[in-house]
Protein backbone atom coordinates (compact mmCIF):
# COMPACT_ATOMS: atom_id res chain seq x y z
CA UNK A 1 0.00 0.00 0.00
CA UNK A 2 0.97 3.73 -0.56
CA UNK A 3 -0.66 6.41 1.64
CA UNK A 4 -0.69 9.52 -0.20
CA UNK A 5 -1.20 12.91 1.97
CA UNK A 6 -2.29 15.83 -0.02
CA UNK A 7 -2.02 19.35 1.45
CA UNK A 8 -5.10 19.83 1.74
CA UNK A 9 -4.80 17.22 4.29
CA UNK A 10 -6.69 14.27 2.85
CA UNK A 11 -5.15 10.83 2.81
CA UNK A 12 -5.64 8.23 -0.54
CA UNK A 13 -4.47 4.87 -0.53
CA UNK A 14 -3.08 3.01 -4.12
CA UNK A 15 -1.79 -0.70 -4.34
CA UNK A 16 2.20 -0.53 -5.96
CA UNK A 17 1.07 -3.27 -8.00
CA UNK A 18 -1.66 -0.78 -9.77
CA UNK A 19 1.01 1.74 -11.03
CA UNK A 20 2.62 1.31 -14.04
CA UNK A 21 6.41 0.06 -14.28
CA UNK A 22 8.29 2.00 -16.34
CA UNK A 23 11.85 2.89 -17.65
CA UNK A 24 14.27 5.20 -15.88
CA UNK A 25 13.54 8.03 -19.19
CA UNK A 26 10.26 7.39 -18.91
CA UNK A 27 7.66 10.23 -18.46
CA UNK A 28 5.31 8.50 -16.45
CA UNK A 29 2.10 9.06 -15.58
CA UNK A 30 -0.17 11.95 -14.41
CA UNK A 31 -0.78 11.00 -10.49
CA UNK A 32 -4.61 12.42 -11.27
CA UNK A 33 -5.37 9.45 -13.28
CA UNK A 34 -4.51 7.40 -10.24
CA UNK A 35 -5.83 9.10 -7.45
CA UNK A 36 -8.66 11.66 -7.28
CA UNK A 37 -7.58 14.62 -6.12
CA UNK A 38 -9.52 17.55 -5.57
CA UNK A 39 -8.67 21.07 -7.71
CA UNK A 40 -5.13 22.56 -7.23
CA UNK A 41 -4.64 19.64 -4.59
CA UNK A 42 -1.06 18.34 -4.00
CA UNK A 43 0.88 15.55 -3.04
CA UNK A 44 2.83 16.01 0.03
CA UNK A 45 3.65 12.65 1.17
CA UNK A 46 3.73 9.00 0.02
CA UNK A 47 4.48 6.26 2.69
CA UNK A 48 4.41 2.50 1.77
CA UNK A 49 3.14 0.74 4.22
CA UNK A 50 2.77 -3.24 4.45
CA UNK A 51 0.60 -3.40 7.20
CA UNK A 52 -1.56 -1.48 9.13
CA UNK A 53 -0.06 -2.70 12.72
CA UNK A 54 -1.69 -1.75 15.97
CA UNK A 55 0.77 0.43 18.38
CA UNK A 56 2.01 2.27 14.70
CA UNK A 57 1.09 5.45 14.72
CA UNK A 58 1.37 8.31 11.48
CA UNK A 59 2.49 11.71 12.12
CA UNK A 60 1.87 14.86 10.65
CA UNK A 61 2.56 18.41 10.36
CA UNK A 62 1.17 21.74 8.78
CA UNK A 63 3.68 24.36 7.50
CA UNK A 64 2.58 26.99 10.31
CA UNK A 65 3.98 24.26 13.06
CA UNK A 66 0.64 22.31 13.90
CA UNK A 67 1.34 18.54 14.74
CA UNK A 68 -0.96 15.41 15.06
CA UNK A 69 -0.45 12.12 15.55
CA UNK A 70 -3.13 9.02 14.93
CA UNK A 71 -2.92 5.60 14.71
CA UNK A 72 -2.04 3.45 11.66
CA UNK A 73 -5.25 1.53 12.10
CA UNK A 74 -7.70 4.68 11.55
CA UNK A 75 -6.72 4.52 8.11
CA UNK A 76 -7.69 0.89 7.28
CA UNK A 77 -10.17 1.91 5.22
CA UNK A 78 -10.07 4.77 2.74
CA UNK A 79 -12.20 5.19 0.29
CA UNK A 80 -11.67 6.31 -3.36
CA UNK A 81 -12.23 9.67 -2.90
CA UNK A 82 -10.06 9.71 0.02
CA UNK A 83 -10.25 10.21 3.46
CA UNK A 84 -9.53 13.60 5.91
CA UNK A 85 -6.05 12.76 7.67
CA UNK A 86 -5.89 16.16 9.28
CA UNK A 87 -8.33 19.22 9.87
CA UNK A 88 -6.10 21.96 8.50
CA UNK A 89 -6.69 26.19 9.10
CA UNK A 90 -7.42 27.76 5.48
CA UNK A 91 -4.25 29.25 5.19
CA UNK A 92 -2.18 26.12 5.89
CA UNK A 93 -1.18 23.44 4.53
CA UNK A 94 0.27 19.62 5.17
CA UNK A 95 3.75 19.37 4.21
CA UNK A 96 4.83 16.12 5.53
CA UNK A 97 4.03 12.59 7.50
CA UNK A 98 5.99 9.72 8.85
CA UNK A 99 5.47 6.62 10.46
CA UNK A 100 6.12 6.44 14.24
CA UNK A 101 6.07 3.35 16.33
CA UNK A 102 5.12 5.71 19.35
CA UNK A 103 7.84 5.80 21.68
CA UNK A 104 10.34 8.13 19.74
CA UNK A 105 11.20 11.79 18.97
CA UNK A 106 10.04 14.40 16.97
CA UNK A 107 12.38 16.71 14.98
CA UNK A 108 10.65 19.86 13.18
CA UNK A 109 12.75 22.16 11.06
CA UNK A 110 11.50 25.41 8.74
CA UNK A 111 13.31 27.76 6.36
CA UNK A 112 14.68 30.30 8.12
CA UNK A 113 16.80 27.95 9.69
CA UNK A 114 15.49 27.20 13.63
CA UNK A 115 14.70 23.42 14.42
CA UNK A 116 12.99 21.89 17.37
CA UNK A 117 13.11 18.06 18.65
CA UNK A 118 10.62 16.65 21.67
CA UNK A 119 9.43 13.56 22.79
CA UNK A 120 6.48 12.11 20.93
CA UNK A 121 4.28 11.78 23.75
CA UNK A 122 3.90 15.10 24.02
CA UNK A 123 1.88 14.66 20.87
CA UNK A 124 -1.21 12.49 22.23
CA UNK A 125 -3.16 10.23 19.66
CA UNK A 126 -5.86 12.02 17.71
CA UNK A 127 -8.81 11.30 15.21
CA UNK A 128 -8.58 11.46 12.08
CA UNK A 129 -10.89 14.61 12.53
CA UNK A 130 -8.62 16.47 14.58
CA UNK A 131 -6.65 19.63 13.79
CA UNK A 132 -3.65 18.67 15.95
CA UNK A 133 -1.45 20.74 18.35
CA UNK A 134 1.42 23.51 18.26
CA UNK A 135 4.36 21.53 17.72
CA UNK A 136 6.27 24.90 16.98
CA UNK A 137 6.39 28.59 17.54
CA UNK A 138 7.18 30.06 13.96
CA UNK A 139 8.44 33.72 13.51
CA UNK A 140 6.05 36.04 11.26
CA UNK A 141 7.35 34.69 7.74
CA UNK A 142 8.96 31.47 8.90
CA UNK A 143 7.25 28.21 7.69
CA UNK A 144 8.37 24.45 8.78
CA UNK A 145 9.23 22.62 5.91
CA UNK A 146 10.55 19.54 7.37
CA UNK A 147 9.55 16.22 9.35
CA UNK A 148 11.47 13.91 11.02
CA UNK A 149 11.31 10.88 13.31
CA UNK A 150 14.69 10.59 15.82
CA UNK A 151 15.35 7.14 17.39
CA UNK A 152 16.34 8.06 21.51
CA UNK A 153 19.81 6.20 20.85
CA UNK A 154 20.65 8.85 18.84
CA UNK A 155 21.48 6.80 15.79
CA UNK A 156 22.00 8.84 12.55
CA UNK A 157 22.09 12.20 11.55
CA UNK A 158 20.16 14.63 9.67
CA UNK A 159 21.03 16.33 6.47
CA UNK A 160 19.68 19.41 5.65
CA UNK A 161 19.75 21.23 1.96
CA UNK A 162 18.91 24.70 0.84
CA UNK A 163 17.79 26.19 -1.73
CA UNK A 164 20.79 27.41 -2.77
CA UNK A 165 22.44 23.71 -3.03
CA UNK A 166 24.00 23.31 0.02
CA UNK A 167 24.37 20.76 2.66
CA UNK A 168 24.88 19.89 6.01
CA UNK A 169 25.15 16.87 8.12
CA UNK A 170 24.48 17.10 12.20
CA UNK A 171 24.42 14.09 14.41
CA UNK A 172 20.99 13.90 15.72
CA UNK A 173 22.10 14.04 19.03
CA UNK A 174 23.47 17.65 18.94
CA UNK A 175 19.54 18.47 19.33
CA UNK A 176 18.53 18.43 22.78
CA UNK A 177 14.64 17.17 23.83
CA UNK A 178 12.64 20.18 24.42
CA UNK A 179 9.17 20.84 25.09
CA UNK A 180 6.42 20.87 22.36
CA UNK A 181 5.80 24.43 21.52
CA UNK A 182 9.05 26.36 22.03
CA UNK A 183 10.84 27.91 18.96
CA UNK A 184 13.44 25.70 18.98
CA UNK A 185 17.57 26.56 18.30
CA UNK A 186 19.20 27.33 14.99
CA UNK A 187 20.06 24.26 12.52
CA UNK A 188 21.10 25.93 9.96
CA UNK A 189 22.40 29.72 9.11
CA UNK A 190 20.84 30.82 6.11
CA UNK A 191 22.01 34.00 4.33
CA UNK A 192 21.41 35.18 0.66
CA UNK A 193 24.93 33.00 -0.52
CA UNK A 194 23.78 29.59 1.40
CA UNK A 195 19.35 30.43 0.97
CA UNK A 196 16.55 29.05 2.92
CA UNK A 197 16.28 24.99 4.34
CA UNK A 198 13.74 23.12 1.73
CA UNK A 199 14.31 19.90 3.86
CA UNK A 200 15.81 17.75 6.02
CA UNK A 201 16.41 14.50 5.74
CA UNK A 202 17.42 11.65 8.34
CA UNK A 203 20.65 9.48 6.64
CA UNK A 204 22.47 6.73 7.72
Amino acid sequence: NLLCFTDKGKVFRVKVHELPLASRAAKGKSIANVLNLGANEKIKSILPVRELLPGSHIVMVTKKGIIKKTEMTNFAHIKNNGIIALTTDLDDELIDAKVSDGKSDIFLSTAEGMSIRFDEEDVRSMGRAARGVKGMTLSQNDRVVGLEIFNKENKGTVLAVTENGYGKRTETAEYRTQSRGGSGIITQKTTDKVGNVIGTRMVS
